[in-house]
């Protein structure tokens, strides 16, 4: 039996989306950075993904150059994924269209926060990930600390073998800061069940002058 950990929905989210990716493209937003923060931790401290490499984290200007950076990694042939919530996952809105309608698979993790109410606000509802269910973004939802973790796995596993990209989301507050006594999903267990014939067919796909399509 796994064992069991204390920790709150952001970093249980991350300790997953750390392991199944090879990049992540990161810009800060409320509730959502300490997921960006905990696989920065994870790097300095000498975690490595399933392949055995450092996630490599890349802090861009603004929320449209974490998802056009996404874009670009992704139409290369490398794993990615990133952290949002409210008004930023509506300027990542252009590129998820883009991202979906050329079947790459990534997951967008999303604490998820009201986008306004008369201002800009901090309060949490799910305004912001229900204004991307046009995208053809593949949808999970996790109710509390435990699936944060189990349901971030299953994201990053089915993105592979479905090519379909998810956007995984819990609620901002409520869930990411919620600290739970959970079970943890051991890296070895996930190494049984990852798709490698699946990631193997996403890198053939990649765009390369050696490849042209």
């Amino acid at each position: 039996m796994s064992k069991m950990i204390t920790i709150d929905g952001n970093e249980a989210c991350a300790k997953v989306a750390y392991y199944m990716s090879e990049i992540a493209a990161i810009y800060p937003i409320t509730p959502s950075s300490p997921m960006a923060e905990s696989c920065d931790s994870m790097r300095a401290k000498g975690v490595k993904n399933f392949l055995g490499n450092p996630l490599d984290i890349s802090e861009l200007q603004s929320e449209g150059g974490a998802s056009g950076a996404m874009h670009g990694s992704l139409s290369a042939g490398v794993l990615t994924t990133t952290f949002t919530s409210s008004q930023g996952l509506l300027l990542m809105l252009p590129n998820m269209y883009k991202i979906a309608g050329e079947l790459l698979p990534c997951v967008i993790h999303v604490a998820a926060r009201t986008i306004a109410t008369h201002a800009l606000s901090i309060f949490g509802d799910h305004q912001d990930i229900n204004a991307a269910r046009q995208t053809g973004f593949a949808m999970l939802a996790s109710s509390n600390v435990q699936e944060c973790m189990d349901m971030a796995l299953i994201a990053h596993l089915a993105t592979i073998k479905s090519e379909i990209p998810f956007l995984h989301f819990f609620d901002g507050f409520r869930t990411s800061h919620e600290i739970q006594k959970i079970q943890d999903i051991e890296y070895c267990d996930i190494d049984k069940i990852i798709d490698y014939e699946g990631i193997t067919k996403f890198r053939n796909k990649a765009l390369s002058p050696n490849n042209p399509t």
